[in-house]
Order: structure tokens, then sequence, then C-alpha cells
């Protein structure tokens, strides 16, 4: 697989949601009437905001990218599973807050976190693909 710009945003994307997400979980907002100590509202809002931006340009950018030497149904491949789970999770997410549910809200930014951008993350880095084979093969010269 080729480096496209498309990939280049949706990998440029993914990195900024990985590195960005720690700081809207560190920065919890908390109830602004009984603001617990070492909580930073508008950091936690500003770094969510961009978190949240950043997970729906990978997302959005995933739907077009294709890889024929992965087993797919009309270009689409298990991967591809996560589109809709991110796109919902975000939905779900939101709901939450305007719910007033901010303990559900913490679980599924939490749990969207670890899945798409850790686990998936992780598996980017398999030695067949792009990013793999930048990081063992080119940079770490191991492959």
């Amino acid at each position: 697989m080729q480096l496209t710009p498309l990939i280049a945003v949706h990998t440029t994307a993914a990195l900024a949601a990985l590195t960005i997400g720690p700081i809207a979980l560190w920065a919890r907002r908390g109830h602004a009437s009984r603001q617990p100590r070492g909580q930073r509202p508008r950091l936690h809002r500003a770094a969510g905001y961009a978190w949240v931006t950043l997970m729906l340009v990978t997302a959005l950018s995933a739907i077009f990218i294709s890889d024929p030497a992965v087993p797919n149904i009309a270009g689409f491949s298990p991967i591809h599973l996560l589109i809709p789970v991110v796109l919902f999770s975000l939905f779900l997410a939101f709901r939450q807050l305007l719910r007033g549910n901010v303990s559900g809200h913490r679980k599924t930014m939490v749990s969207l976190y670890v899945s798409a951008c850790l686990i998936a993350g992780a598996f980017t880095l398999a030695p067949g693909r792009l990013l793999g084979q930048l990081v063992w093969g080119q940079w770490l010269g191991l492959v």
C-alpha cells in the first residue's frame, strides 16, 4: 500500500488523536460548582473537542481506504467495523453528557480511546501494514 494523501490525512489524524486523548482524559471536567482540585475544565473541553474532531476525521477517511491484500468484501475489511463503532460511541458519549450521565460519558470515551486508538493502533504496527513497514523496516531496520 502506498502513502496517498488520504492515508496521510488518516494517519496524521489517528496519531494526533492517540496523542491528545490522554490529555482530555487527564484533565477531566468534574462539576463546575464543586470542582475537585487538579481538574482543568477548559483544557478537558478543548482537548476533548480536538480529540473528537480527530476521531471523526480518522473514521470518515477510513471509509475510503482499502487494502486489496487484506480479505475484504467490496473493499471493506474487518477493521472497517471500527467506523460505525467510533461514530456510535461519539454519539452515545455526547448523548450521555446531555442527559447528565458524566460517568457513562467517561466510560464510553475511555473505552473508545482504548479500543480505537490503542488496540486498533497496535494492529497498524504489524510488519505487513504501511505504518509497520515504516517503523520496523525503514526506521528500525528490523524487517
